[in-house]
């Protein structure tokens, strides 16, 4: 069954994006303490990845609770002449326990290239660190037929060696629904991710079968149990909704009782 996805223990994680003071910190608390208490039954890892100013105080006040901690990007290179930018063993020491890599907006404002990707992938594998990848098709391939092939090619060129179930996580998000209120029919969503399982157990071999395949892309409370209930899909990478702990909770009920 671990094809299906139905033996692998869900995630969700929140992206904050640009998004976040340190008054926000208060959504993040109300998750935690949520987590110890009216939703501590959710059979569900959760993380939040905040903006890189929050990721150290959100560790500080999230330890030793079941609210863990992720980062948005990393610099592929462990320290050097890089203004501005962050390495994966930095996130490390400020106490995050994942990175999102190859956010389609990362792709698209920033160039970032499959093989960034994967360098930056096999960094946050070297600092120990989860390896978030992100993977989606836009619009305009979607409206090609061109889906399975973009998705295949991106997995393929951004997984590192040695990915597996413990140090990566998969999440498909089209680009075309990020922020738009669009979604994929389920039949879409079903589609996409066991096409992902298959390349993800061609590429990883036994361990494709239990690497988590997040969906993401305009993920609320009123569409997240029906999203989460569709085979492969092991979790969500959410954004907007996961500004407010309330909506953020809502979604997480999705794995309430199962």
């Amino acid at each position: 069954m671990a094809g299906q996805g139905h033996s692998i223990r869900p995630l969700v994680a929140g992206n904050w994006k640009m998004n976040g003071l340190k008054g926000s910190l208060a959504e993040a608390v109300g998750v935690r303490d949520a987590l110890a208490g009216p939703l501590a039954s959710i059979s569900a890892d959760v993380m939040i990845a905040p903006p890189a100013t929050l990721i150290a105080p959100l560790a500080e006040i999230s330890a030793g609770s079941r609210l863990a901690v992720a980062a948005q990007d990393c610099h592929a290179k462990a320290s050097g002449a890089h203004t501005g930018d962050v390495a994966a063993e930095m996130l490390k020491d400020a106490g995050a326990a994942a990175v999102i890599l190859g956010h389609s907006e990362r792709r698209a404002d920033h160039g970032e290239t499959n093989a960034e990707v994967k360098a930056k992938a096999a960094a946050a594998h070297r600092a120990g660190l989860i390896a978030i990848v992100c993977i989606g098709e836009t619009q305009g391939e979607r409206a090609a037929g061109a889906t399975l092939k973009v998705v295949s090619r991106q997995l393929k060129n951004s997984l590192p060696e040695g990915a597996t179930a413990a140090n990566t996580v998969v999440a498909y998000e089209p680009v075309w629904a990020i922020g738009t209120g669009l979604t994929p029919t389920p039949a879409d969503v079903e589609q996409v991710h066991a096409a992902i399982r298959r390349d993800l157990s061609e590429v990883t071999g036994a361990e494709g079968a239990n690497i988590r395949i997040l969906y993401g892309g305009s993920v609320k409370p009123d569409n997240a149990t029906e999203l989460m209930a569709i085979p492969n899909v092991n979790g969500a990478l959410v954004g907007g909704a996961s500004l407010k702990a309330s909506d953020f909770l809502a979604i997480l009920r999705a794995y309430e009782g199962r």
